[in-house]
């Protein structure tokens, strides 16, 4: 990351808000990763148990980039996502890690998420990556409906060991684009 970009920034949108995530976010964000359905299109499918959940959390923590997703009318923590870079991607940044609680699944929780999440990241670069699972259809589908395009396959290790990931490129005249629409 560049000594301009601020990973854990605070950012507000019309229903959530993200904030860096913070110690004792621990019991909030594993109350919102308690159902087994938020984890069936995630490599780790068992992050529900409190078991998994613990060390995943220890890690997001550490990472230093990792933002709490905060439903803003009631304040309660829903999720969480994280700016990272990638090895195969050095200049550029990555949003990953994301997870909502599966209660704002289908609705516009996710894109207001991203939509303030890229506005800061296409502020400092001039493309953002994404790494999706290959058996995440539905990650697959929600990130192409941002107007990231899939750009390649690779095995890389973003959380401690190797695994395949689909890596989809979202530049910013893209995304632009991906707006624009919305509005319309």
């Amino acid at each position: 990351m560049t000594a301009r970009f601020d990973p854990q920034p605070t950012l507000a949108g019309e229903t959530v808000a993200v904030r860096p995530l913070a110690a004792s976010d621990r019991s909030g964000l594993q109350a919102a990763a308690a159902d087994p359905e938020t984890w069936v299109g995630h490599p780790a499918k068992d992050r529900w148990k409190p078991e998994a959940f613990g060390p995943y959390f220890d890690f997001l923590l550490a990472s230093g980039t990792t933002l709490a997703i905060l439903d803003r009318p009631s304040g309660r923590i829903i999720g969480c996502s994280r700016y990272y870079v990638a090895p195969d991607r050095p200049d550029d940044i990555s949003i990953g890690f994301t997870f909502l609680d599966l209660a704002f699944w289908g609705g516009r929780t996710n894109f207001e998420v991203k939509r303030l999440m890229l506005g800061h990241a296409f502020a400092s670069f001039p493309t953002v990556w994404f790494h999706i699972d290959p058996t995440n259809r539905r990650s697959q589908v929600a990130t192409a409906r941002l107007g990231a395009v899939h750009d390649h396959d690779a095995t890389l290790d973003l959380a401690g060991k190797p695994v395949p990931w689909l890596c989809f490129r979202l530049d910013r005249a893209a995304w632009e684009e991906t707006l624009r629409e919305r509005s319309a």
